[in-house]
């Protein structure tokens, strides 16, 4: 059995396709939004009434081997809304397909994003540039900071040591969380009151491993 493909099914399924215009390393999609109105970013209230238009160029996931750029065609909506201080506003298309300012599709960022935390930044931009999605490694980086993390959980179970900022001259701490084996505080120096003050902040810790320098415990106790 055959499949027959619609351009529209390789671009986000919010969007409308108007010409494809294929180019030997670039397809070029031009695309518009499929809702007739847009919800007030401020207010909540759907508008339909049509300020303006603007274009921005997206880039998407490749296709056989040819980057995929959107010229989308973006409106600008009035809000009718009397005392909604956002008079004019431009058209959302969901986070989950384009982020306000983005310059890449959600699905291309959420890629780049695990690229950049799988290989770091300049084995991730080479391997980006394989796969047809050219990148920096600062804009690799950059995608990695924009994600908000959960917090870690807080630790019951530190370790604490002192460490060289630079070998006999200067010395910080370090504290470990040992359940998880991961870093979670460095403090500028080793002085007990250092550690102290960091320690009364985390009144949940039940064991801490240290060695048998006395400024350590002083602070623990």
């Amino acid at each position: 059995m055959r499949a027959y493909f619609q351009p529209s099914d390789f671009i986000p399924a919010e969007l409308n396709v108007g010409a494809v215009h294929r180019r030997p390393d670039v397809i070029v999609v031009t695309a518009h939004g499929q809702s007739r109105g847009c919800r007030c970013p401020k207010c909540g209230t759907t508008s339909h009434r049509v300020h303006s238009r603007y274009s921005r160029i997206i880039t998407d996931l490749p296709c056989a081997g040819r980057r995929i750029k959107l010229h989308l065609t973006v409106r600008r909506f009035v809000c009718n809304v009397v005392h909604c201080r956002r008079r004019i506003f431009a058209e959302r298309f969901g986070d989950g397909v384009i982020r306000p300012m983005a310059r890449r599709t959600a699905r291309l960022e959420t890629l780049v994003h695990h690229l950049a935390l799988a290989l770091g930044g300049r084995p991730a931009a080479r391997f980006a540039d394989r796969l047809g999605l050219p990148v920096s490694n600062d804009t690799l980086l950059r995608t990695v900071r924009r994600y908000d993390r959960p917090p870690p959980p807080a630790p019951s179970v530190i370790g604490i040591d002192d460490w060289a900022w630079r070998r006999n001259h200067r010395y910080g701490t370090i504290i470990c969380d040992l359940e998880r084996r991961k870093t979670i505080a460095l403090l500028p120096d080793r002085e007990p009151s250092t550690a102290k003050a960091w320690l009364v902040e985390q009144p949940q810790i039940e064991i801490v491993a240290r060695d048998r320098g006395g400024g350590y415990a002083q602070a623990a106790a």
